[in-house]
């Protein structure tokens, strides 16, 4: 039978280490509020938004395993091994839960362990510290039927052929702007709400080229291909 967990760090809590998970609260991150109150006047502006995206904390996640060990010396050395995974990157690195289909979290353990231990068991606390946004494992445009959830995915096409010139639409499903890597086999341009982007040969990527959350239209210049490749990030 296979029990439910998490991949961390490339090591699955129950497969790994026999850890099974008593509780897990996924929490949400808050939005980041950037007011000024006109002075004597009940009245505040929100300039959150400012720069097009509305931005966000970052997320707590906490999960409860049970930890059991029948030896006393093999339950410390499973605290041991267990708290050495956890606290091991230094960095976000991938989270996945199993009961959360198609998506992962980026996330880092930054505080420390608690283990409330009886005489041969236990529970492991662990609070990671996340990335607000949950991200699509998969790229838009995949064409994996079995994947395609049809309140949150979007069927579309993610490369055009061109030939001198053609429109096209991308659909950012996501909460968050997206920033996608662009690959050509040729030069092009690409005209989206009157500002003109070049787009090299090979892969690329700028900040300056944005997908905001829901349609996206713009012309493409130039005789080639060109794929735009992006996950969509939700809370």
């Amino acid at each position: 039978m296979t029990r439910f967990g998490i991949t961390f760090n490339g090591k699955h809590s129950f497969k790994d280490f026999g850890l099974t998970v008593a509780e897990r609260i996924i929490g949400n991150p808050k939005k980041i509020k950037i007011k000024e109150r006109v002075p004597f006047s009940n009245k505040a502006y929100d300039f959150s938004g400012i720069y097009g995206d509305q931005e966000y904390e970052e997320r707590p996640l906490t999960y409860v395993f049970n930890v059991k060990d029948y030896d006393k010396i093999n339950l410390e050395n499973k605290k041991t091994e267990v708290a050495n995974w956890f606290m091991g990157p230094n960095r976000k690195v991938k989270l996945i839960d199993d009961y959360i289909f198609g998506y992962h979290f980026l996330a880092e353990v930054e505080e420390d362990l608690d283990f409330d231990e009886l005489r041969f068991h236990g529970k492991l606390t662990v609070n990671f510290t996340a990335y607000p946004f949950r991200i699509a494992d998969l790229e838009e445009g995949n064409d994996i039927w079995d994947e395609f959830n049809f309140l949150l995915d979007y069927s579309q096409d993610t490369e055009f052929s061109v030939s001198g010139s053609s429109n096209a639409v991308l659909y950012n499903a996501g909460i968050k702007t997206v920033y996608p890597i662009i690959k050509s086999n040729a030069t092009m341009e690409i005209s989206k709400n009157g500002v003109v982007y070049s787009i090299p040969i090979g892969e690329s990527q700028s900040l300056d080229f944005a997908l905001l959350p829901g349609e996206n239209n713009f012309r493409i210049n130039g005789n080639g291909k060109i794929s735009f490749h992006f996950r969509k990030e939700l809370i």
